[in-house]
């Protein structure tokens, strides 16, 4: 079904273009020698004096090609990216049309090239996966601007170079290999990046949406292809339809308002114009999208604008989505296949796309982008997947089926590695599984100290998978549970019953063991699917968790009711997240009361107990522990948070993330008295984070009161060793003097690791 608007086919003067490149497609020859055919095809097919290709080396740009300049000057004439017309268009990525060339500013003469005779100047970047290889160049003696459909044939050519380049270079290996150029990374690399989710994984590197590859991109039919791709459209745009119209859309009216954002860039003219216009000039439907969306990738990442970015998500999904249907793939989540033993690469992935993969094959993920909080870092932790983040540049050199290392306790990855970099690295999975074995052998027994400190070890969950964890792992309980991970990997707002669903299968998986429910901590860097960003300064502190739950009541109270009806009967554990005032835990309890009158009201089974519980995540509220302890039954602290903005480090931010230690004598003091203020109050005190889940930390956090610890399910087995050799009286005796005021520290780190070395205790 042909939708509105769609280009009616006329006579294209670059067909016969294309028809050239795909014989040359299928010459075997060498990276030079098909670089030197296709600019004699361009010229010779466009009718033009000159074309030109430059590739990237670096931060230069080399002259590697040419009709109609001077052959001395390939290889010879090189310029820096922001030097000339050449390097305006590799450092924009758009093209340049101009009449007159020489009378343009950045108009550089390489008298070389003898390209003193000609005016008329035509450049296009040559864009793969929004990385530039380098420029296409065509030139003519007249002084004219090039048509409109010399620019489309240009970048149609353009489109096909970049990827029949690489293809050329990786499967000719060494010998078709540009001298000089690496235009396919081959060579053994080692990137740092900022370890995100702890483990070791050993595999190969799969793109978590690859480019189309050149046997792809050009039509056999192209009305055929025309007709692809509008069905693509439709497909597309009928899912998000779907969302719009659902039931939960009418949740409230800010939900609507999101999928109608949405839904706008699926139904934006410019950008459906775009691929109609590229699959016209004879390109595939995958290749029309796949060249629209380097154009799109190329201009927005530079972008600082939030808005603009979030432009580029949307308008980055909605291409995933279609080249996926063009593909007759599944757009429901959990089809994603993966090869044996697959490490993910992607710029960022959303908590619902992790889950897309089949968790047997998926070894690793590392992202260009990602965050330590974000929600994908989070359920990595949890399923025990190694996750590197911020790894800056990394899908330029990287391509699929290559072999990699991936440590995710340091943060390194090994692409192509040697194989000394290999023994290594096996003989540390070999130290690696010996310890998983110890901690099997610990798993039933209780986690209590020398000196007879009983501890209870906490899993941190969030979906259905964590479950089977609590008793594969010894824990006793679960001491978060993060109940927007449910409204994050969904396409639309979980209704009712889904959410008692979930709620309800975890409460019979932990039986007699407690689980504590938070409620939604949505906002800051915790984006629903089907919601867009609010652009905020300072989201971390911004409109998020509590706060958007006392401002829409009535998402709150969903939740809310939920809850009750799934503990029905049970013991219901609830704390409310990024409380900075006790008035805003009061106003939150009230909800929760009229939720339980209604049920009363209603005659409806109510669970046999319910515990309100907060979480302590803000300095304010730390000082105000005492007034608190009147009001609630637990106090659970979120170490994540409370460590950021105690130290004013956003822990997101590369820069100043490493810039204060949580075991720095400030840190470990304001921890203890939140935990001798609610004892002392006689209120029940734990604390989940990262902290939790290290032995040092860990053991640090015990000593100074703390016996109640929430980590994520890799941190049971060496917290509960760590646990087992410790005397906490002795720690405490030694951290008490470090934790003074006077303390000029900046941690204890060093002083509790030599404790540990002559307690002999695991760290």
């Amino acid at each position: 079904m042909k939708l509105p608007g769609s280009i009616q086919r006329k006579s294209d003067p670059g067909a016969s273009l294309l028809k050239r490149i795909r014989i040359l497609m299928a010459n075997e020859e060498g990276v030079q020698a098909r670089l030197d055919q296709f600019v004699n095809v361009i010229a010779s097919s466009m009718r033009i004096n000159v074309a030109s290709i430059y590739l990237r080396d670096g931060d230069e740009l080399e002259l590697c090609a040419t009709k109609g300049l001077k052959k001395e000057a390939v290889h010879k004439t090189r310029m820096k990216l922001n030097e000339g017309l050449v390097g305006r268009v590799a450092t924009s990525a758009k093209l340049l049309n101009l009449a007159e060339a020489p009378q343009h500013p950045d108009y550089a003469y390489r008298p070389e090239t003898g390209e003193e005779k000609f005016h008329s100047f035509l450049g296009v970047p040559l864009l793969r996966g929004g990385r530039n290889l380098g420029v296409l160049v065509v030139q003519s003696r007249k002084a004219r601007t090039f048509d409109e459909n010399e620019v489309e044939n240009l970048l149609t050519v353009a489109t096909l170079l970049a990827e029949i380049a690489i293809e050329d270079e990786r499967a000719g290996g060494a010998k078709s290999r540009l001298k000089g150029f690496n235009l396919s990374p081959v060579k053994p690399e080692t990137r740092s990046a900022n370890a995100y989710a702890g483990g070791l994984a050993k595999g190969q590197a799969f793109l978590h949406f690859p480019p189309v590859t050149a046997g792809q991109m050009i039509a056999d039919d192209p009305t055929k292809e025309e007709a692809r791709l509008e069905d693509a459209i439709a497909h597309m745009r009928r899912s998000v339809d779907a969302m719009v119209s659902g039931e939960t859309a009418s949740l409230s009216r800010a939900s609507l308002e999101i999928f109608e954002s949405y839904r706008m860039f699926a139904y934006d003219r410019q950008w459906v114009d775009q691929l109609r216009e590229a699959v016209h000039t004879g390109l595939s439907a995958e290749a029309a999208v796949e060249r629209v969306r380097n154009q799109h990738r190329a201009r927005m990442l530079k972008a600082r604008d939030p808005y603009l970015r979030a432009r580029l998500h949307d308008l980055e999904d909605l291409a995933n989505r279609m080249l996926r249907s063009l593909g007759g793939e599944d757009l429901d989540p959990g089809q994603r296949k993966l090869p044996k033993d697959a490490i993910v690469f992607a710029r960022n992935l959303g908590p619902a796309e992790v889950l897309d993969y089949d968790h047997t094959r998926l070894k690793g993920i590392v992202l260009e982008e990602g965050a330590a909080s974000s929600h994908a870092t989070i359920i990595c932790r949890t399923l025990g997947i190694p996750l590197v983040g911020q790894a800056e540049g990394i899908l330029d050199r990287v391509e699929t089926g290559d072999k990699v290392l991936l440590d995710g306790e340091t943060g390194s990855i090994f692409i192509r590695p040697i194989p000394a970099v290999v023994d290594d690295f096996d003989m540390r999975f070999r130290i690696r599984s010996d310890l998983s074995k110890a901690f099997e052998r610990q798993r039933d027994l209780k986690a209590v100290t020398k000196d007879n400190v009983d501890v209870k070890l906490l899993l941190n969950a969030g979906l259905l998978v964590d479950l089977p964890q609590i008793d594969a792992m010894g824990a006793d309980g679960i001491g978060l549970f993060r109940t927007e991970f449910q409204f994050m990997i969904a396409e639309a707002m979980p209704r009712l019953s889904e959410q008692v669903e979930l709620y309800a299968k975890a409460l019979d998986a932990s039986g007699e063991k407690p689980v504590t429910f938070r409620t939604l901590d949505l906002g800051g860097d915790k984006i629903l699917p089907y919601a867009d960003p609010l652009p905020e300064e300072n989201p971390a502190i911004g409109w998020r968790a509590i706060r958007i739950g006392l401002d829409r009541p009535g998402l709150l109270r969903y939740q809310l009711r939920a809850l009750l009806t799934a503990a029905a009967g049970k013991t219901l554990r609830l704390m409310f997240p990024m409380v900075s005032t006790v008035q805003e835990f009061i106003d939150a309890k009230a909800m929760l009361d009229k939720e339980r009158a209604r049920f009363e009201r209603m005659g409806s089974l109510l669970p046999q107990k319910i515990e309100t519980g907060v979480m302590l995540e803000t300095p304010s509220l730390a000082w105000q522990v005492d007034a608190m302890c009147k009001h609630v039954d637990f106090v659970s602290v979120g170490a994540n948070d409370l460590m950021q903005f105690f130290f004013a480090s956003d822990r997101d931010n590369p820069r100043v993330a490493g810039r204060y230690d949580g075991l720095h004598p400030a840190a470990l003091s304001m921890l203890s008295y939140i935990a001798k203020r609610c004892k002392a109050n006689k209120v029940e005190v734990s604390i989940c984070g990262e902290m939790a889940g290290r032995p040092l930390e860990a053991i640090c956090l015990i000593a100074i009161g703390f016996d109640n610890l929430s980590m994520p399910v890799t941190g049971i087995g060496p917290v509960k060793s760590a646990v087992l050799a410790l005397d906490a009286g002795k720690l405490a005796r030694k951290l008490k003097p470090a934790l003074s005021t006077k303390s000029d520290a900046s941690s204890v780190r060093d002083m509790v690791a030599d404790f540990c070395v002559t307690e002999g205790i695991p760290v």
